[in-house]
């Protein structure tokens, strides 16, 4: 079971910036999981949320805001860290070592994804890193945009838990997922896990620091456990 920094090492360093990105490095993940969106002038950025109340004070829109005003939001005080800026996903992509699982996951929650699958897609390619890539998004339209994109980069559809599971797991996960599916922790069983197993996908689960939750989904078998605090759990584990 491969260990991924959730937004980067984020109970150490503020989410989803370069400090939390090389924190992982250094606790030991097998890889990261971040979030990517088109901001305002064209750029894909690395931020989870749509506006930047909580992680910034401002009432800035990604999707609205141009990258040069994006760059002086400050996203690490407020989470209680020291300053830091939200980076571009190029320059994640270039910081991070090349043993490193990028799991990109697409966040558009509007029909109109601004080429934020095309745009991802091309940074990948450009960097060779289509083995050590998976995306994934609770949007089932952004990959069937990233199937149209590059076909072969590997894909899996997130769960939403707020929302209904037979449709999610049983009728979309198979029309959009090539490579894997991504349930909160708490919706995996050892049969859900074995029956998605067995039609060829991996399991990636979110968001899990507890050890003994840890060492229960290692027994079913998941594959990818997305984590704030990896070297913690790595040193359960061992």
């Amino acid at each position: 079971m491969l260990l991924l920094a959730h937004r980067g090492a984020s109970a150490h360093a503020p989410e989803n910036t370069l400090a939390a990105f090389q924190e992982a490095v250094a606790q030991g993940a097998d890889g990261v999981e971040l979030d990517a969106m088109v901001c305002g002038s064209g750029e894909v950025v690395v931020c989870h949320d749509d506006f930047l109340d909580r992680l910034a004070g401002e009432p800035w829109e990604v999707r609205r805001t141009p990258w040069g005003r994006l760059q002086r939001a400050d996203v690490g005080t407020r989470l209680g860290f020291a300053p830091a800026r939200i980076p571009l996903l190029a320059d994640v992509l270039d910081a991070l070592p090349t043993h490193f699982l990028v799991n990109i996951e697409l966040k558009c929650d509007h029909f109109e994804d601004l080429g934020l699958a095309r745009k991802v897609a091309r940074l990948v390619e450009e960097r060779d890193m289509a083995d050590r890539v998976v995306i994934s998004s609770f949007n089932p339209l952004c990959l069937f945009r990233m199937a149209a994109a590059a076909p072969t980069l590997r894909r899996g559809f997130l769960i939403d838990p707020d929302k209904g599971w037979g449709l999610q797991a049983h009728a979309v996960t198979p029309l959009v997922s090539s490579h894997s599916v991504h349930p909160y922790h708490a919706q995996c069983t050892p049969e859900r896990v074995e029956g998605w197993r067995e039609r060829g996908l991996r399991v990636a689960v979110w968001t899990v620091d507890d050890v003994q939750r840890a060492r229960a989904l290692r027994e079913m078998g998941v594959s990818y456990l997305i984590t704030n605090t990896p070297r913690a759990v790595r040193e359960a584990l061992a």
